[in-house]
């Protein structure tokens, strides 16, 4: 094992995960920026949408006739745009949960690949004699290597959940404007 508490080989590995700290920070800023024009332009939208509707209904004399042209056209068409603006929302999700997943899964690989190293070089420059401390080492070692996969399984699992979740709001809304368009 190195003696040298700053070791040069270590600094590759701080830098790799920094990196990717920085690309999920990345992921992250790209998806918030994303969703703020998505909503900037949802709300410019139902702004123009609500001028519109309110001059045409103004022009309707006929309370029945009111009633009738905002169950028929603004409901249905609001139950449009909430879907669009899911959609879009969902689309945008997703994208960043496989973008985070990706990185996630390359920070898990560095990680264990680095430990694999340290332990290789600690145990190839163990002193004569302390075999009992190496198999106790590697040993200890092994149980690590389960944990980095059992964390890469529960990883694995909650991007694959969120996944699944967006799917399921996404397939509910589809139903319901299918159902209202039905009605």
């Amino acid at each position: 094992m190195s003696k040298n508490p700053f070791d040069i080989n270590s600094l590759p590995g701080q830098q790799k995960m920094m990196q990717a700290g920085k690309d999920a920070g990345a992921v992250a800023l790209e998806s918030a920026q994303t969703i703020n024009q998505i909503n900037q332009q949802a709300a410019q939208e139902l702004a123009s949408q609500i001028q519109k509707r309110v001059a045409e209904l103004m022009k309707t004399q006929d309370p029945k006739g009111a009633f009738e042209y905002v169950h028929a056209e603004v409901l249905q068409d609001a139950a449009k745009e909430v879907s669009q603006y899911q959609q879009k929302l969902l689309k945008v999700l997703k994208q960043s949960n496989q973008e985070l997943a990706e990185i996630a899964e390359s920070m898990i690989e560095d990680s264990k690949a680095d430990l694999i190293h340290f332990v290789n070089d600690a145990t190839n420059n163990a002193p004569q004699g302390s075999d009992a401390y190496v198999s106790v080492f590697k040993s200890s070692f092994n149980n690590a290597l389960q944990h980095f996969e059992l964390i890469r399984a529960t990883m694995t699992d909650s991007f694959s959940h969120f996944e699944k979740s967006i799917e399921n709001v996404s397939n509910l809304a589809a139903n319901q404007a299918t159902t209202k368009k039905e009605s």
